[in-house]
């Protein structure tokens, strides 16, 4: 049976792929490390918290004499690496707490993981062979676009805030311990997502929140910023297939190809509201345009040819099952 450290995974998206992951393959353990920050939430894991092939540390990914004593414990084949500071304003406002989990936390991982898989650059040990490093990132790593083109894994990387400089810097020292010791990495770099278990911080969540609330739903700026937007599980699909199947060293971009701008996404959510909860006028009457944040990207779109091409991923929901889909989870939450 295969032993995979996930980091991160009681967050958003490290939650939804532990569930899914679980449920699919039956001869993988899974041991989820997280040191439990605000973004993680025991609670995003209750579906498996019993299950026999899970079991969870609360720590640091900056500790390395943790991650040293859990891959002597676990002999771990394989890492997923979601574990990461992620929210831009709160980048903006405390940056060094992203470089230190984004940067340096990415390099301790690493660094254990090629000393206990490898004995020399380009030599494993008996038994690693095939040992993978699977680093999950962003598409705001390639800066902002204009009205056209998209971000493939071949554009220049350009981060406008701290938080996505300092997961341009992890991606690059990913790619650095591919090309200098030989280890067997994948990057995956994903369009914004949505769905269940998303901090209440996030944009969908956030307006759904204060539409239930009755409080005024805040949109930046003029609403006018379009971001390509792909459901949880689908990316959690793609992880799944990068990491078995894709190249070694390779770089796949994953994303919805829905784009939409803020305002749009506030204005669905709200018409959906209106239709499974009515109230006497419109949660649309609820949007307020706020001041914008500083250095607000305005658009990101990922083109994702090369692993539709390449490893035959295809997302299963558009937005418009997608966004329902999340509403009625979050429904149940919050009634």
């Amino acid at each position: 049976m295969q032993t995979l450290l996930i980091t991160g995974g009681a967050g958003f998206i490290g939650s939804n792929f532990i569930s899914y992951l679980l449920k699919s393959e039956k001869n993988i353990k899974v041991v989820n490390l997280d040191l439990l920050t605000y973004a993680g939430n025991p609670k995003n894991l209750e579906d498996v918290e019993n299950d026999p092939n899970y079991i969870f540390y609360k720590g640091d990914i900056c500790d390395r004499l943790l991650l040293e004593k859990l891959f002597k414990k676990y002999n771990f084949t394989g890492v997923i690496h979601f574990a990461a500071e992620s929210h831009v304003d709160n980048s903006i406002q405390n940056p060094d707490a992203f470089v230190k989990t984004n940067v340096f936390g990415t390099f301790t991982v690493l660094d254990v993981a090629k000393n206990f898989w490898m004995s020399a650059p380009n030599s494993y040990k008996k038994g690693f062979k095939n040992a993978r490093f699977h680093h999950i990132s962003t598409d705001e790593v390639y800066g902002s676009l204009s009205d056209k083109g998209l971000f493939s894994e071949k554009t220049p990387y350009a981060p406008n805030s701290p938080y996505s400089a300092s997961k341009a810097s992890s991606d690059f020292m990913v790619r650095s311990y591919y090309h200098t010791y030989g280890l067997n990495v994948v990057t995956t770099n994903c369009s914004n997502n949505y769905g269940p278990r998303q901090h209440e911080e996030k944009l969908i969540p956030t307006i759904i929140r204060k539409a239930l609330s009755g409080k005024n739903i805040p949109i930046y700026g003029d609403g006018k910023n379009i971001r390509d937007w792909l459901y949880v599980l689908d990316h959690c699909k793609g992880i799944q297939l990068v990491f078995k199947e894709g190249q070694a060293g390779e770089t796949y971009n994953i994303g919805g190809q829905n784009e939409y701008n803020n305002l749009y996404i506030a204005n669905k959510v709200c018409e959906i509201l209106d239709t499974l909860q009515p109230m006497k006028s419109s949660f649309k009457a609820q949007i307020q345009f706020v001041s914008d944040r500083p250095g607000h990207d305005y658009r990101y779109a990922i083109d994702a040819a090369k692993i539709k091409r390449e490893l035959g991923w295809k997302a299963s929901e558009n937005f418009e099952s997608g966004i329902l889909k999340t509403i009625h989870w979050y429904l149940k939450k919050y009634n």
